[in-house]
């Protein structure tokens, strides 16, 4: 089993336990160390994960981290855990001044579930205050695998996780900037889209008139992206595509999006017009996006549904309608695994073909 199979199978892990956990040592002894025993520590050498690790602060002496990891004799990384309910927020300071008085490159502060890693970009010796990398067990990100690999035992290069530390760490914090603007375009940056496009005063009432105009450009620019990429997938035939809306479908009273299409839905719909381009023309099929799947229709009909898929924390579910109509669900790994059911969702839409030639 390669490191990502078992990432996502102790992922799933976390789901099962987490609501049984109200303690921090359950925290440790349930969600921690089986995590750092994943990454191939001895979580039962004392020499190598030193529990109560005494790092003296200032003023203050014998006081202690919960663990301490020694690579080669090194003391490479401080790990400060706290309950699976707690906010990780509230005790950065914590781990702040257990770094600046080791001589360890690296911090991670955990609840069990989130996990925030820290080193010093910005000063020497200084914990920054932002990680460089953070993740939640229960929603990894594919792209923050291969940083979460770095950390394995037999990986471990504190050189190589720091070159690319600042890269990661900004790279993060740009999307959740971009995230934030294409959600609601802020004063600065509707004004700064303004300077080239609107020679008039950039007014507060200009600026809020265009702040609209400003998310459904980003929304439009990131559909185009979209579709040129369904075009590589699909060869060239993804007309209806251009259809696509990945704007809020609907909001609460803080304005939140509750349903959004993610890019891995969209990839779910690409792979499934892929599959059946050759049986049905691609502008034929639309999908509709609820609360707890995404839907495939023909001729967005709903009444003519061809599968549905649960993209959920830890687990891809597929559900196919059998000759009743009766969905039948598939669990799945990936979503490249939809590729394996071209026989059945094949046979879905001539179903319906054929009750049009009769």
């Amino acid at each position: 089993m390669d490191f990502d199979e078992k990432l996502n199978q102790f992922s799933s892990r976390v789901e099962s336990l987490k609501d049984q956990i109200q303690t921090e040592e359950a925290t440790k002894t349930a969600l921690i160390m089986p995590f750092f025993q994943l990454l191939g520590y001895d979580i039962f050498n004392p020499v190598e994960f030193v529990p109560e690790y005494v790092t003296d602060v200032g003023i203050k002496k014998g006081e202690k981290i919960d663990y301490a990891i020694f690579i080669n004799g090194e003391l490479s990384i401080l790990l400060e855990a706290k309950s699976i309910n707690e906010d990780l927020d509230k005790h950065g300071s914590q781990l702040f001044r257990y770094f600046a008085t080791s001589a360890a490159r690296f911090g991670i502060l955990t609840n069990g579930i989130k996990y925030k890693f820290y080193t010093d970009l910005d000063t020497p010796n200084k914990m920054d205050e932002k990680p460089f990398l953070e993740f939640s067990l229960l929603d990894i990100k594919d792209t923050l695998i291969p940083e979460i690999k770095k950390f394995e035992r037999n990986n471990f290069d504190s050189e190589n996780i720091l070159n690319s530390a600042a890269e990661l760490k900004y790279t993060q914090e740009i999307k959740k900037a971009l995230y934030q603007e294409f959600m609601n375009p802020s004063d600065d940056f509707t004004r700064f889209i303004l300077k080239d496009v609107y020679t008039g005063v950039k007014t507060q009432n200009v600026i809020d008139r265009f702040r609209e105009t400003t998310k459904m450009a980003f929304n439009q620019l990131i559909n185009d992206i979209l579709n040129e990429r369904f075009k590589a997938v699909i060869g060239g035939q993804s007309q209806a595509a251009a259809n696509i809306d990945i704007s809020p479908k609907a909001t609460d009273e803080e304005d939140k999006p509750k349903i959004i299409t993610t890019l891995e839905e969209l990839e779910a719909f690409a792979i499934i017009k892929a599959i059946l381009k050759d049986t049905v023309n691609p502008s034929r099929l639309f999908y509709r996006d609820t609360e707890s799947y995404l839907g495939i229709l023909l001729d967005d009909n709903k009444l003519k549904w061809i599968c549905r898929i649960n993209i959920g924390k830890s687990q891809i579910n597929l559900y196919i309608p059998d000759n009743n109509k009766k969905s039948v669900r598939f669990p799945i790994d990936t979503i490249n695994d939809i590729y394996s059911f071209e026989k059945q969702l094949t046979e879905v839409v001539k179903r319906y073909l054929d009750l049009e030639d009769d």
